[in-house]
């Protein structure tokens, strides 16, 4: 399993403890020293079956300095994948890969449902 995170993230830090708390083993990988390539990224989302917007952090700061909210409908999704693999800080995190699971961001009830 690969924990794709930012250590000072609150969200990241609560999905870390529910992961340690249900012994699960997993690689953990800092997303802004280990940012996820373009190829990772498309592979991760198809997996998900998620929209690809799912995969920005549109709360972050940089999101909105890049004004992404109006750019993005205009952007093909390999320019937005492109994009996303540019900066860690674009990607909504945590991001947890389990062969054939792919969940994006940290909802308690949806990684129960998944990974228990």
């Amino acid at each position: 399993m690969l924990f794709v995170n930012y250590p000072k993230c609150s969200t990241c830090r609560k999905a870390k403890k529910w992961l340690e708390e249900h012994n699960m083993e997993f690689e953990s990988r800092h997303i802004i020293d280990d940012n996820p390539t373009a190829e990772e990224l498309r592979q991760w989302w198809e997996i998900s079956g998620l929209p690809l917007k799912r995969f920005f952090n549109t709360s972050g700061m940089k999101y909105r300095e890049l004004k992404l909210k109006d750019k993005l409908p205009y952007m093909s999704e390999d320019e937005q994948l492109d994009l996303l693999a540019t900066d860690g800080m674009l990607v909504k995190r945590p991001v947890l890969v389990d062969g054939d699971t792919v969940l994006v961001g940290f909802k308690i009830k949806e990684w129960e449902e998944k990974l228990l």
